[in-house]
């Protein structure tokens, strides 16, 4: 039987972090080897809210790139692109816009919320409201059948669908209806107990070399009331503990034991951590190492996979516009 084929995509806003990692690329390559996958470095939608600025995009691309090649995405089994040097996409998205009813746009659950979240910014543009649009011709463009998505992604899947049950409604049978996968989803908070985020500080990066990650790993929060240490604690009230789970499982309960009678202290517990989170990571701190020692192989890659999409995008679009009249 043939393989289903996968988009998903990124945008460049910076170095991944550990909580990127466990939450979407961690699944992604697990992926590569039951599908034909396409990973996109989506800098046009990094365009709808960082359009003032635009000065860092093109290093952010490049750490993408690093990130997703040092993580085990591996080129020769995935197609990994940067959707901007893919025109088709652009084109895409103009002729899905002029079918997209503007009340279909306005109801995403996740538009004022992140307008409130944002408040401040200027985000009475187009390219904000209508990035759903540039979503389903991302993953339309490569008849994707499947994404991978958390539970939170949902409505946008659903609108796209409902794009292009629209399209193949007025012009034909042309445009595919992708189904979710849901992500296996291991949720990491951040150092200080929020959900990790580069806008919050409080991120450990993917790759980030040793002293990093024992610096970013011993502010960690820990049980508030343990004051002392000859306090007993609460692991499960603990961030590091939580850590403990994902990195350090086959000592999770002693770990657990010895916070309850405080037989370890914070500081101890905290160092033993980050001992094993910097072993975890490893090859990927090593294959970044090399990636950046060698630009050329990163621009490798990306003119590669930006040929490779750009063929099946072309066909897509050719047939697409057959359907219109516009051809």
């Amino acid at each position: 039987m043939p393989k289903g084929r996968i988009f998903s995509g990124m945008r460049p806003t910076g170095r991944l972090h550990l909580g990127n990692y466990l939450g979407a690329l961690e699944n992604w390559v697990q992926l590569q080897d039951e599908y034909e996958c396409y990973y996109g470095i989506v800098d046009l939608h990094a365009l709808t809210t960082d359009y003032e600025d635009t000065s860092r995009i093109r290093e952010n691309v490049r750490q993408l790139a690093i990130d997703f090649l040092s993580a085990g995405l591996d080129p020769e089994k995935s197609v990994i692109l940067v959707q901007s040097h893919v025109k088709e996409h652009a084109e895409l998205h103009l002729l899905l816009s002029m079918i997209t009813p503007l009340g279909w746009l306005e109801r995403v659950p996740t538009y004022k919320e992140q307008l409130r979240q944002l408040e401040g910014r200027d985000l009475t543009n187009y390219g904000f409201l209508g990035y759903p649009v540039l979503q389903a011709a991302d993953i339309s463009l490569y008849k994707a059948d499947t994404v991978p998505v958390g539970e939170d992604q949902l409505p946008h899947l659903e609108l796209c669908r409902e794009i292009v049950r629209r399209f193949n409604h007025l012009y034909g049978e042309v445009l595919l209806e992708p189904q979710a996968k849901l992500n296996k989803v291991q949720l990491l908070p951040g150092v200080d107990g929020r959900k990790m985020s580069k806008s919050y500080g409080n991120e450990i990066p993917l790759g980030a070399e040793p002293e990093e990650v024992r610096a970013r790993i011993l502010s960690m929060i820990t049980d508030p009331q343990r004051q002392r240490r000859n306090d007993p604690g609460r692991p499960e009230v603990c961030v590091a503990y939580t850590y403990h789970g994902i990195f350090n499982e086959p000592e999770t309960q002693e770990i657990s034991t010895e916070c309850r009678r405080a037989g370890i202290g914070c500081v101890d517990c905290k160092k033993r951590l980050a001992e094993r989170v910097i072993e975890a990571t490893q090859l990927v701190r090593e294959k970044r190492r090399q990636l950046e020692a060698h630009p050329e192989l990163v621009d490798e890659i990306l003119f590669e996979g930006a040929r490779k999409a750009r063929k099946v995008a072309q066909e897509t679009l050719e047939e697409v516009r057959e359907a219109m009249k516009i051809s």
